[in-house]
């Protein structure tokens, strides 16, 4: 199973949009984050890695550390 995912980061502030896929197979979940290159160039003009902070977008959703929409409920999406 896959699914899409768009959303929203914060650091400094300042926020940055980002898509993902997510899918599931045979050895755990796993999350392909992209950010644009205009993103890129921001997060470079803070100070930050862009490759370091997908990396830290990707475990953080992994994880489950997020802030869903309001209405939106995690049960709507996740399996248990």
């Amino acid at each position: 199973m896959a699914a899409k995912i768009t959303g929203n980061f914060t650091i400094d502030s300042n926020e940055f949009r980002f898509t993902a896929i997510a899918f599931g197979r045979i050895g755990g979940q796993n999350i392909g984050a992209k950010i644009s290159k205009t993103t890129e160039k921001e997060l470079e003009k803070l100070g930050y890695d862009p490759e370091e902070i997908i990396l830290l977008l990707q475990r953080n959703l992994l994880q489950g550390d997020l802030t869903l929409p309001e209405g939106l409920k995690r049960e709507s999406f996740v399996d248990d």
